[in-house]
C-alpha cells in the first residue's frame, strides 16, 4: 500500500515515509499531495513500523489534573494544534488531582514510547521526575512558575497572581475578607494562591478569619454552599470574597442573588481564569485571565525544540491579566 500511495501521489516511497516521519522536511504542496493520496486509498501508516524505521514514536504526552475544567482542555488544545503540525500524536492522562495516579500515567506513557511530556504543576512524587530523567524524556511543567524551580516551567506565578488580586481589593477599601478555594493538599498551585492572599493581607495588618476560609471542590455548588455558610454564621460579615477559580466565584454570585446580597454594593467577589461565563453572568466577574491555550502552545514548542536539539533552558512566563468588571467596587464610605 505504501507503493500505491507513492504512485498515486507521483513521489518516491521515501518521500511518503518522510511525510509521516519528518513532515517538516517535505514541502507543503508535496505533503498535501501525499496525504490526499493516502486518504483516497484509505491507507494509514503502521505506527509500530514507523517507530522501528525511524527510532521515533511520534507520540507526546500530557498529564492534566481533571477533565472537568475548561482551562486544562484549552491547554491540551493548544498543545495538540502545535504538535499536529509536526505529525506528533498527543496522548492524554488525567490524574484526578492524585499524585500517585500521575506517576502511574507517566509510567504507562513511558512504556508506550512517548518522546516528551507536559505535566501540570510541580507537586508530584520524586519518582515521577526520576523516571523521566532515567528515560531521557524531556518534560515541561505547565500552569505554574516559580523562581528557583528545578524544572522547566511554562505558566505563571500563582502566588504573585493572588497578591495582585488581593491588593486590588485592599485598594478598594476592603478590610474584611473571606476566601473560597480548592483543596490545597497535593496541589502546589492552590498552596501558592493561598500564600499570595496571606502575604498581601499581612502587609496591611489583615487576615482571613478561620470561619471565613472555605476549602473544597472547585465547583459552582461549593461556591454557593460556602457563601451561605459565611453569611449565616457570622455577625461581622466580609465585604470581599476571593475565590480560587471562576467556578467557585460564579457559585458565590448565584448564591448572593438567592440571599438578596447586593454585589458589589454589599460584597465584592473575585475569581480566577476568566472562563467564558465570567463575562456573561450578572454582575460580570472581576477575575484574572490566563491564556491557557498559549501555555499549551509554548509547552509544545519547547518540547519540540528539545527533541530537535535546540533546548532553551529559560522557563517561560505567561502573565495573567486582571480583568476588572462589575463584581468588585469600592467599600461604601471608604476614602480613595
Amino acid at each position: 500500500m505504501l507503493g500505491d500511495v507513492a504512485r498515486l501521489a507521483e513521489v518516491s516511497t521515501a518521500t511518503v515515509s518522510r511525510v509521516y516521519n519528518e513532515p517538516d522536511k517535505v514541502s507543503p504542496s508535496v505533503r498535501e499531495r501525499v496525504l490526499q493520496a493516502a486518504s483516497a486509498l484509505n491507507w494509514i501508516p503502521n505506527a509500530a513500523g514507523r517507530a522501528l524505521a525511524s527510532t521515533r514514536t511520534h507520540i507526546a504526552g500530557a498529564i492534566i489534573p481533571t477533565l472537568d475544567d475548561q482551562v486544562f482542555a484549552s491547554q491540551v488544545a493548544g498543545m495538540q494544534a502545535v504538535l499536529a503540525e509536526r505529525g506528533i500524536t498527543l496522548f492524554l492522562g488525567c490524574s484526578n488531582y492524585d499524585p500517585t495516579q500521575a506517576l502511574t500515567q507517566v509510567r504507562a506513557m513511558l512504556a508506550r514510547g512517548v518522546e516528551a511530556i507536559a505535566i501540570v504543576g510541580e507537586a508530584h512524587p520524586p519518582e515521577l521526575f526520576d523516571a523521566l530523567t532515567q528515560a531521557r524524556v524531556p518534560y515541561a511543567i505547565t500552569y505554574a512558575y516559580r523562581d528557583g524551580s528545578p524544572h522547566h516551567c511554562i505558566g505563571f506565578d500563582n502566588r504573585a497572581a493572588f497578591v495582585e488580586i488581593t491588593e486590588h481589593l485592599i485598594g478598594l477599601g476592603h478590610r474584611r475578607f473571606a476566601a473560597v478555594i480548592q483543596p490545597a493538599q497535593g496541589n502546589d498551585r492552590v498552596q501558592a494562591r493561598m500564600a499570595g492572599i496571606r502575604e498581601a493581607l499581612e502587609r496591611h495588618g489583615l487576615a482571613v478569619r478561620p470561619s471565613h476560609m472555605y476549602e473544597g471542590p472547585a465547583t459552582i455548588a461549593f461556591g454557593r454552599q460556602s457563601l451561605r455558610a459565611i453569611w449565616q454564621g457570622s455577625e461581622k460579615r466580609p465585604t470581599a470574597i476571593i475565590c480560587g477559580n471562576d467556578q467557585l466565584a460564579i457559585g458565590v454570585l448565584l448564591e448572593a442573588g438567592e440571599l438578596g446580597i447586593k454585589v458589589p454594593q454589599q460584597l465584592s467577589v473575585t475569581g480566577f481564569d476568566d472562563v467564558a461565563l465570567a463575562q456573561e453572568i450578572h454582575p460580570s466577574l472581576t477575575t484574572l485571565r490566563v491564556d491557557t491555550a498559549e501555555i499549551g502552545r509554548r509547552a509544545a514548542r519547547y518540547l519540540l525544540d528539545v527533541l530537535d536539539g535546540r533546548e532553551n533552558v529559560e522557563s517561560c512566563v505567561v502573565q495573567p491579566v486582571l480583568k476588572i468588571r462589575e463584581s468588585t467596587a469600592r467599600v461604601s464610605g471608604s476614602k480613595k
